[in-house]
């Protein structure tokens, strides 16, 4: 009679556990971990199409023999800041670094629009068919890069949710989950209107 008792005292034991683990919320942060990683991916992957873009860009803009050769350069040291930054899975657990990679980003941003506006004083540059197609596919990946940016807040809102709310939090604390950093708006950097002088 001992044995049955130790032995449905282990399966009590065994199934107590594995409903207090379901309810403890350690699978759902790991998934929502896994989530902001394949979302940060994603940026990643939009962010690098822009920047293998440029290049080309590059090159075609230097084509018009008057063109400014100041707003390429700065097209070109942003892309090179903007590249050494590694957008690796670990920068969305880093706060600063995922600041530094956003500033970089955001000053491409800005370098390239000030590309674009200076091109328009252009028109026989403006009107080739291979500065369209790459204005074409820069403004379709920037769009693509806005819409991942949305996608990774909701992901990061979810999670940091998640890691912050009870019962899960005090799984998240064990563990040692914390809240992930997300993109904020900036104001000191990014798209600024142009200055127009007559």
């Amino acid at each position: 009679m001992p044995r049955i008792a130790s032995r449905y005292a282990g399966i009590v034991l065994v199934t107590v556990l594995a409903l207090s683990t379901t309810g403890c919320g350690y699978n759902a942060i790991q998934a929502g971990d896994e989530e902001v990683k394949a979302q940060w991916a994603e940026i990643s992957n939009q962010y690098q199409r822009r920047a293998d873009l440029i290049p080309n860009l590059v090159q075609t803009v230097k084509g018009a023999a008057d063109f400014e050769r100041d707003t390429l350069q700065a097209v070109v040291e942003a892309r090179a800041k903007a590249t050494g930054i590694q957008a690796t899975p670990e920068l969305v657990n880093d706060p600063e670094a995922m600041q530094r990679f956003m500033a970089a980003q955001d000053e491409l941003s800005g370098a390239l629009s000030r590309l674009f506006v200076s091109v328009e004083r252009y028109p026989q540059l403006t009107a080739t068919a291979g500065y369209r197609d790459l204005q074409v596919q820069l403004e379709g990946t920037e769009n693509r890069i806005t819409v991942a940016r949305g996608r990774y807040i909701d992901s990061v809102r979810r999670y940091n949710t998640l890691v912050r709310s009870f019962p899960s939090n005090l799984t998240a604390m064990v563990i040692g989950a914390e809240t992930k950093p997300t993109f904020e708006a900036r104001s000191d950097v990014g798209d600024r209107p142009p200055e127009v002088k007559f």
